[in-house]
């Protein structure tokens, strides 16, 4: 797994904001409302099951998923799990834990940026974090869509700013871990290698 970016609980809260602009409802209803807003981004990154399956679903087709066939911290059901294993995707598997975001998560988003195909990254664990690493990564003029429990779908416009606030949130979760100097500049260079720094 290399290394692990694990959240500090102080910085729990700051998870609980919403990082785009909210579309309240549940399902197709939500989908339909956001997809008058998505237009034709860079990179359409969608993160997890049920906002994914509603998203193939409408025929709005990712270029990456982020599924781990869990929902809302239990399991979610065989029509969503069927439903986002969508025939037009290279397959990733990667391991991480519920809480941290793993070195080989920052990598499949990386190299699923850099691919051609589509490319869908199963988690074994949790991708309730893998929307961090898909904003810092992403080139500007995309989107990552994830699920807010009970409330609805977030949509992330890709910009600068959003970057900025995203790498503030980072240096944040940097901070709270015991890497030496040399790993957290690894991580750093990882998640802006997409990025024209």
């Amino acid at each position: 797994m290399g290394l692990q970016l694990t959240l500090p609980d102080t910085l729990r809260p700051r998870f609980r904001e919403i990082f785009g602009r909210l579309y309240r409802g549940k399902g197709a209803d939500t989908i339909e409302k956001l997809s008058v807003d998505l237009g034709s981004p860079t990179k359409l990154i969608s993160v997890g099951d049920v906002t994914t399956f509603h998203l193939l679903n409408h025929g709005i087709i990712p270029d990456i998923l982020v599924v781990d066939d869990r929902t809302k911290r239990g399991p979610a059901s065989d029509r969503v799990v069927v439903g986002t294993k969508h025939k037009g995707f290279t397959e990733i598997s990667v391991d991480n834990p519920a809480g941290v975001i793993t070195e080989d998560l920052i990598d499949a988003v990386g190299n699923a940026l850099k691919s051609d195909e589509n490319v869908r990254i199963f988690v074994r664990g949790e991708e309730d974090l893998a929307a961090v690493p898909a904003i810092l990564m992403a080139p500007e003029g995309s989107a990552v869509l994830y699920g807010q429990p009970d409330e609805g779908v977030v949509l992330v416009k890709i910009t600068s700013d959003k970057k900025e606030q995203m790498e503030d949130l980072l240096s944040a979760i940097l901070g709270g871990q015991t890497f030496n100097n040399q790993d957290i500049e690894t991580i750093r260079r990882k998640l802006n290698g997409y990025q024209n720094h």
